[in-house]
């Protein structure tokens, strides 16, 4: 069964790096807008029997590229994909997860049907939340970004670094970087305000004369690491602030967020495409080939 890779338009450059580390080309196929707002698919190589990969994170605008990803899954079924994945390196809609206020659709799970519906299997990159993996009923690939990204701080910090989970959600991950870095944690304490707007409570942790290296899954707004960031720095850490993610959104307002602190480095991978940022110092690490080695194994073992 000959492999087959087929991208969307969320982030064609990561799938052209996939495609050039398993040294094939890309499945040519167009994506087309309609003036309505309708998208029309169409896959132009023959597909039929192959192991095909779709590359489609459903980054911003979430709901235009899940509804491309489907379309897509539907074009190539009809070509005659012998067996279809979801290549899927940022999952939206995974902070929506449960029920808050008791009458919220569950998104998260909604999508995982969705896509368990057009697909026999799911690959996915550092989900916002782990459980979301049962979710899924096709059987769902959960790979991690955390030791390309930790391999590329390992150079720049020292003895007097930490690492810093902005929130209680990301401890966990935290821990993670500081076992392979061999960095003492810290933590910060929040309330949310508002999808924007965090309040600090305390920091948790000896942050005082350290250099703070501070990470998560993602950056949205912003608003959870300034705010965790400020603190920080007004606990006594040294100016000298690094900052690690996997998914990097950068919506909103969050670019300028970022450029009123003094950061030294930024370090997010190209799960998500964006354009160059000038104002800030983001240094990219690409997941393409970690991707293209997993999906070579699994392509392998399947044959």
């Amino acid at each position: 069964m000959r492999l087959s890779i087929v991208t969307g338009r969320a982030n064609p450059v990561l799938a052209e790096a996939i495609a050039s580390a398993l040294d094939i080309r890309l499945t040519s196929c167009t994506v087309k807008d309609f003036p309505d707002g309708e998208l029309q698919v169409e896959v132009h190589d023959d597909v039929r029997g192959q192991d095909v990969y779709v590359i489609q994170p459903t980054s911003p605008p979430v709901s235009n590229h899940l509804l491309e990803l489907l379309l897509l899954a539907d074009a190539c079924n009809r070509r005659g994909a012998g067996r279809l994945t979801a290549v899927v390196p940022y999952f939206g809609y995974a902070r929506q997860d449960r029920r808050v206020k008791g009458a919220e659709a569950v998104g998260a799970r909604l999508v995982a049907d969705l896509l368990c519906t057009r697909f026999h299997r799911i690959l996915t990159i550092d989900l916002h939340n782990p459980a979301i993996e049962g979710f899924f009923a096709s059987h769902l690939e959960h790979l991690s970004a955390v030791s390309l990204l930790a391999d590329a701080l390992r150079g720049s910090v020292s003895r007097d670094s930490i690492i810093v989970a902005p929130d209680l959600g990301a401890v966990k991950l935290a821990q993670r970087y500081a076992d392979l870095l061999n960095l003492p944690v810290a933590y910060i304490q929040k309330v949310r305000l508002s999808g924007r707007e965090v309040s600090i409570r305390s920091v948790v942790g000896e942050v005082y004369g350290r250099s703070p290296v501070v990470i998560d899954d993602m950056i949205s707004t912003g608003g959870t690491m300034v705010s965790a960031i400020e603190a920080l720095l007004d606990h006594g850490c040294l100016p000298e602030i690094t900052i690690a993610s996997t998914h990097a959104l950068l919506v909103s307002d969050a670019a300028e967020r970022f450029a009123n602190l003094t950061l030294q480095r930024m370090i997010v991978t190209d799960t998500v495409y964006r354009s160059a940022e000038e104002s800030l110092p983001i240094e990219t690490v690409s997941v393409g080939g970690m991707i293209a080695d997993f999906l070579k194994r699994m392509h392998e073992t399947d044959a």
